[in-house]
């Protein structure tokens, strides 16, 4: 009988550490490849996404912005794809609504968009 139960508690352990591993993996991997879109001029979002692309290795960069700063990020990721890396492609594109509170207590809505933006990793037998 005690080994019956040494076993249920190894299984239940496992089951437990494997989902606490893929939280962990998906929060570090978005995190990573996402640039939040603020008041700063486009390109310097632009310097951000190139970077990303080509420091970090990644294949997709995903832009973030809430409100005014929407077509900001339009324009990082357009100025991003025609001038800058012309094989990125748009993977696709997420329009909400985040309500936020503010001090007073009152609600208001903000949209917000994602802009997923994707390139295909060269093959080693180009580079050579």
């Amino acid at each position: 009988m005690k080994s019956v139960n040494l076993m249920e508690k190894k299984t239940m352990t496992e089951k437990t550490t494997e989902k606490i591993t893929t939280e962990v993996k998906e929060e570090k991997r978005t995190d990573e490849n996402v640039i939040y879109v603020g008041h700063k001029p486009p390109m310097s979002y632009v310097l951000a996404v190139v970077t990303q692309f080509n420091t970090s290795g990644s294949d997709e960069v995903v832009i973030k912005a809430r409100g005014r700063s929407i077509s900001t990020a339009v324009d990082t990721a357009e100025i991003t794809r025609n001038r800058f890396i012309t094989d990125a492609k748009i993977k696709d594109i997420k329009i909400g609504t985040e309500s936020i509170t503010n001090e007073e207590g009152r609600t208001s809505n903000v949209s917000s968009i994602e802009i997923i933006l994707t390139t295909k990793k060269k093959n080693k037998q180009v580079e050579q």
